[in-house]
């Protein structure tokens, strides 16, 4: 989806809030982890998008407020403080690349850590980048060490050479610029970006789909995010700019007709496949201010529809050739995203593709049975949830893990055992006492040469 998307996070009572600015709507969810790992949605608000198009700012203001709108009604009937925020990030201008790492560790017998991974990881970051860009993402895929390849957890192995090959996620400064002011301007404090298409996944993808190879198509209103996942690791991310809206555009052309009737057309008799509407199916739409009304066929929407859908498919195709792994994705098409939500969709993707598809949606993490949550136009938000959750458990491993060291002996203390340190001090009190004794015995000394003197 080609949404800007926010996750709020309550530290105090570990919440999260799913805000999914889309093209067409705002969906701010309020959701925890339950103890049986699921999900529970609290509260969910939902208000017109009015400032984004094709996932990019182009009004501040009107962005603003309808970001304050949605987060309000989610956080009313949650009951929860907003705080600080992790801002999700899609559109056009997002592109992402291949590039592998290295670094020199120092020693050959201490093993690998999480600092010498953090450390490639922050030499990735500093990758010179075109004029206007900066990266978002660094995703690893694999380490080598010391040549030995196909590593997915490089910790505790042993070597001088640690290098990684990297999925790299770049955005447009200006536009990640545009989405920090207008979280800032609501009210609420950007702690860090996450890339739309990963999370969508974690929404509805299985781990099974991602080892065997799958491709994420998530359908916006303005734009198509796709995402490739092979051997459990993200593959190829690329972005369509064209999505819902541009359907919709192209059935007020091609049927002389209002956009808000074009979008109820869509919604309610749209389909992907014209072969499965009969010819002689009609809807009546009214005419304006008492002009005479008008009669359209149901396969004729369906034929604008299944065009449009085919191009869209056609890029689709072109970035699942790209990516070098048309022959590993055993597990075949997901589409998520209020597009998806299109009648037989799932059938042309099936007809043009030659794969199997399925429609994605979130109840599989949810707790509770919210059919209103069980929509693919959620899955984004849902999975900012999860997203979320994931930092907020990350970040408190890693403090116990810093407590858990500050506390920890040094390396002095650690060689000295309790008896060695029992031994210590009697010696140091022995040396004491004879110290005293010696003393004693000189000052006496010195009183019975003076009184013979």
């Amino acid at each position: 989806m080609e949404n800007i998307t926010t996750q709020i996070i309550n530290k105090t009572s570990e919440l999260v809030v799913g805000l999914d600015l889309g093209t067409t709507k705002i969906a701010a969810i309020v959701g925890r982890k339950n103890e049986f790992g699921k999900i529970e949605i609290l509260g969910v608000g939902k208000s017109e998008s009015l400032g984004i198009n094709r996932g990019v700012v182009v009004n501040i203001e009107q962005t603003v407020s309808s970001i304050k709108s949605a987060i309000t009604i989610a956080a009313d009937k949650a009951g929860v403080d907003i705080g600080e925020v992790i801002v999700g990030i899609a559109g056009q201008h997002i592109k992402s690349m291949q590039h592998r790492g290295m670094i020199t560790r120092k020693s050959l017998d201490d093993e690998v850590n999480q600092k010498d991974i953090d450390d490639l990881i922050d030499n990735m970051h500093r990758l010179v980048m075109s004029p206007g860009e900066e990266i978002i993402h660094v995703i690893p895929q694999e380490y080598i060490i010391d040549k030995e390849s196909g590593i997915k957890n490089p910790i505790g192995h042993a070597g001088i050479r640690l290098e990684g090959n990297f999925h790299i996620i770049t955005g447009q400064v200006a536009a990640v610029k545009n989405i920090f002011k207008c979280v800032d301007r609501a009210g609420y404090k950007t702690v860090d970006l996450h890339l739309e298409p990963l999370a969508s996944a974690d929404a509805v993808l299985s781990d099974e789909e991602k080892e065997a190879g799958v491709i994420l198509v998530d359908i916006g209103g303005g734009t198509t995010d796709v995402a490739i996942f092979h051997d459990s690791i993200i593959r190829h991310t690329a972005v369509i700019p064209f999505g819902g809206n541009i359907i919709t555009e192209d059935l007020k052309e091609g049927c002389g007709i209002i956009r808000t009737q074009a979008e109820q057309l869509k919604v309610k008799f749209g389909s992907a496949l014209a072969q499965e509407n009969q010819e002689n199916e009609i809807i009546s739409i009214p005419g304006l201010r008492g002009r005479k009304h008008k009669e359209i066929s149901v396969n004729f929407l369906a034929r604008i529809i299944q065009a449009r859908m085919q191009e869209i498919l056609e890029f689709v195709l072109f970035e699942i050739k790209s990516s070098g792994l048309e022959k590993k994705l055993s597990a075949g098409i997901v589409i998520t995203g209020g597009g998806s939500l299109l009648k037989h969709l799932s059938s042309l993707v099936m007809l043009e593709t030659g794969m199997d598809c399925r429609i994605g949606t979130p109840n599989e993490h949810l707790a509770g049975n919210d059919d209103e949550l069980k929509n693919p136009s959620y899955a984004t938000a849902v999975g900012l949830v999860m997203k979320g959750i994931e930092k907020y458990e990350r970040d408190s491993k890693r403090g116990a893990n810093t407590v858990k060291q500050s506390m920890e002996p040094d390396e002095k203390t650690k060689a000295e055992t309790p008896n060695e340190k029992e031994n210590i001090n009697i010696a140091n009190h022995s040396q004491a006492k004879k110290g005293n004794f010696l003393s004693l015995f000189l000052d006496r000394a010195k009183d019975f040469m003076s009184d013979d003197v």
